[in-house]
């Protein structure tokens, strides 16, 4: 299995018990959906290993406590601290309306209210305070915020995403 064919699920941040238990920060909104996996994908150096769950379930709001049948030390369990985990794409819950994965996106086109088509998504920089999509239309890049009063329709049938962009933001860009 590759990362490019994985959803990044959280990280492992530390033991739980001297069993081996540990404990991983969910990347989700739903952390209550991950409750009853029987695998994940652990990162350990630039490979992805399957780890088998002997059980899980969740620990306060975010976190999910996870023994895994190979797991059964502290000795063990600090090799894995500090991982990431991964599972397949296909595992992640199917959005609808103008909710999106930043995955899904990449090659919609985007269309504005006020200059029609003004390119396709190459990319979404989440790095920064304010998401934005990467925007390319002939060799220039347009920097669009991902905002609820920005996105108008997420249009999965078309590949294409309706925005209503501040005035002045693509005539910087394309004029």
């Amino acid at each position: 299995m590759q990362k490019e064919d994985c959803f990044y699920l959280g990280k492992i941040v530390s033991k739980h018990s001297f069993k081996g238990e540990v404990l991983v920060k969910l990347d989700t909104d739903e952390p209550g959906i991950y409750e009853n996996m029987e695998s994940v994908f652990v990162s350990i150096g630039n490979n992805l290993v399957p780890f088998f769950i002997e059980k899980c379930y969740l620990h306060k709001s975010n976190l999910l406590r996870i023994r895994f049948e190979e797991i059964s030390s502290e000795a063990d369990a600090d090799r894995i601290i500090g991982s990431n985990l991964y599972l397949p794409l296909k595992f992640l819950p199917k959005l609808s309306g103008n909710k999106f994965y930043y995955h899904e996106i990449i090659g919609f086109t985007v269309m504005d209210k006020q200059h029609g088509n003004i390119g396709v998504i190459t990319g979404v920089n989440d790095s920064v305070s304010q998401v934005l999509f990467e925007v390319e239309k002939d060799d220039k890049q347009l920097l669009i915020p991902v905002a609820d009063n920005i996105i108008q329709k997420v249009d999965r049938d078309v590949k294409t995403i309706y925005v209503t962009t501040p005035e002045g933001l693509v005539d910087l860009y394309l004029s």
